[in-house]
């Protein structure tokens, strides 16, 4: 199969360039599945349901979130109507919304899973390596699906790497968000797995970490707030990597780093 994972969308501008450049690629590089992770698509906050709604019509198959889940309440009862949303899995058990769930494309079928880490976090979330492990065990790859892809949604990148190598041998993909900054690192682990500890922001990268820059310096010169944070709305890097695995165990057999637009010097398969 051919995957296509973009990192988090922000703002505007992240949503812009998804909506422009996602239908041709989907087409151009023969994409079978695509993620995008929208949790910072509308005003920087988290996603309304429209929001999420153009994301889906633009080519994605499955849009995931992380700890802004619902900084946008209406996103509370809108994740209830639409399957093709994943929110953390180790939110509370009473929080809406799946955190696993497994798709269908051409016959085969793909699971998606997300998990928030803890290092550096604001809020205490539950153990992310057991709760992974468990749907892991249950939907192994290879049998009961053809590829699993698992968006590892935290701070710090040993978190993330230790993740990956949790997951190796037992997800086609596990791919790092929340930091906006796409990683060097792209590779295929000694079980196979396809690893990256960020795949970046779909934003404007003439920013602090896609918010508009006077803010943000503001407040690491002064210490003092004077205004909110607004998404940076200059042209956008489109980020993320692009995973080609075997159909038979679901392994990755190729992954590569994209960067389209923007500011940021291109990669593409």
């Amino acid at each position: 199969m051919r995957l296509l994972f973009l990192g988090d969308v922000m703002g505007r501008a992240g949503r812009s360039a998804v909506a422009e450049r996602l239908p041709a690629l989907r087409t151009d590089w023969g994409l079978d599945f695509v993620v995008v992770n929208g949790e910072n698509a509308s005003s920087g906050a988290g996603i309304t349901g429209d929001h999420a709604k153009k994301l889906l019509a633009s080519g994605a198959d499955c849009v995931t979130l992380g700890d802004h889940a619902f900084d946008q309440k209406e996103m509370l009862q809108f994740i209830e109507t639409e399957p093709r949303i994943v929110r953390p899995l180790n939110y509370a058990r009473t929080a809406p919304g799946k955190g696993a769930r497994i798709f269908t494309v051409g016959g085969r079928k793909v699971l998606v899973l997300q998990a928030l880490g803890q290092v550096f976090m604001k809020r205490p979330f539950d153990d992310p390596f057991s709760a992974v492990d468990g749907v892991l065990k249950g939907s192994p790859l290879g049998g009961a699906v053809q590829a699993t892809i698992l968006d590892i949604h935290c701070e710090a990148t040993s978190e993330k790497m230790a993740m990956g190598h949790w997951c190796d041998g037992r997800a086609s993909l596990v791919v790092g968000t929340h930091t906006h900054v796409p990683t060097a690192d792209a590779q295929i682990l000694r079980g196979g797995t396809a690893y990256l500890s960020d795949a970046g922001m779909c934003g404007d990268y003439d920013s602090v970490i896609g918010m508009e820059k006077s803010e943000p310096l503001r407040r690491f010169i002064t210490q003092m707030p004077k205004g909110r944070f607004e998404p940076a709305s200059g042209p956008a890097t489109l980020s993320g990597v692009y995973v080609e695995t075997d159909d038979r165990t679901g392994l990755a057999q190729r992954v590569v780093p994209v960067r389209l637009g923007g500011r940021l010097q291109e990669s593409r398969p």
